[in-house]
């Protein structure tokens, strides 16, 4: 077997895009999107019929341009996901606005609506991940809908006080972003890389595994965010992995044993403390690790970066429509 086919047997692999086709190719369990791969996605010429399905529908359904914006671009990630679904067995992850990021109203707001448009096309909420900043407003929004058997994906997470918060919320998935950690890393220490057992991202997202199988959390972890394939293999056993497909290419061409480094036996023996957050624990626990404040912020602006171009696209096909 290839490292890809030994991965799936440690860890459920997801596919973090947005392109049908290597979708089908790796044939990935679950698969993620947001709003830049929506949007790379939606200039390929074969998915132009899902673009003018979400625009007809905004139209048909707003009077606002406002309002007919936002609409096309929530029917457009439901209909991206909706195809999703027809290939992979599991989930689908859809990102809530990230401008919502620090408004829990709003943000179950959004997911409600996200819910009620997957339904309408015959989608189980079951087969759907709401996914949702790991800022305090959004695990707050978070632990609301899962109350209701909404399930929620934490994305955008970077230090052990999120990953806490989210596990006391009762969150189904959290999605703590490897590669930007080794990132602000390699940039604050002037190196190069780090060999895959010494990636500050790798290492991050193993305590928070070993720390979640210890204390019997029932949220699972979901690395993310990955630049090489080493840092993947270092994270054998992790509940899920979400991986782009240039990653999934080079792990399907590679051959070699590959090991399983986390399990949930081995973290049960370890000692590891059990902590408890309320707000103003968790956020200064969040303040103390500079590189989490700063990815967090720079997260939050790049995913709203990314949501005004598509929003600009949606907005220059809704005139060409017009005329």
């Amino acid at each position: 077997m290839n490292k890809l086919e030994q991965l799936k047997k440690l860890t459920t692999v997801v596919a973090d895009t947005g392109d049908f086709d290597s979708i089908k190719q790796y044939l990935p369990t679950d698969a993620t999107t947001n709003p830049s791969l929506v949007y790379a996605a939606s200039q390929l010429p074969q998915y132009q019929h899902l673009v003018d399905e979400a625009v007809e529908y905004g139209i048909a359904n707003a009077s606002s341009n406002e309002d007919r914006i936002a609409l096309i671009l929530d029917r457009l990630a439901v209909v991206f996901g909706r195809e999703i679904l027809s290939i992979v067995p599991g989930r689908v992850s859809t990102e809530v606005d990230a401008r919502l990021s620090f408004d829990t109203e709003g943000s179950v707001k959004k997911a409600h609506e996200l819910i009620d448009m997957y339904a309408g096309f015959g989608v189980d909420k079951e087969r759907i991940l709401i996914k949702l900043a790991a800022t305090w407003e959004g695990i707050r929004a978070a632990e609301q809908l899962e109350k209701e058997g909404i399930h929620c994906n934490l994305t955008l997470l970077f230090s052990f006080a999120q990953a806490v918060a989210c596990a006391e919320a009762e969150v189904t998935l959290i999605s703590p972003f490897v590669g930007r950690i080794m990132d602000w890393y390699k940039a604050k220490e002037g190196v190069d890389g780090y060999a895959a057992v010494d990636d500050p991202g790798v290492k991050s997202v193993t305590n928070i595994y070993n720390y979640y199988k210890k204390h019997g959390y029932k949220t699972q972890v979901m690395g993310a965010s990955f630049r090489n394939h080493d840092e993947i293999l270092q994270l054998a056993g992790c509940d899920l992995l979400t991986i782009a497909p240039k990653l999934l290419n080079e792990l399907q061409n590679a051959e070699g044993d590959v090991e399983q480094l986390l399990s949930v036996d081995a973290a049960q023996k370890m000692d590891i403390e059990k902590l408890s957050l309320d707000e103003k624990t968790m956020r200064w626990m969040h303040n103390e690790d500079a590189m989490a404040v700063e990815k967090l912020s720079q997260g939050i602006r790049g995913f709203t970066a990314d949501l005004l171009k598509l929003e600009d696209y949606v907005q220059e096909r809704v005139m060409r429509g017009a005329a």
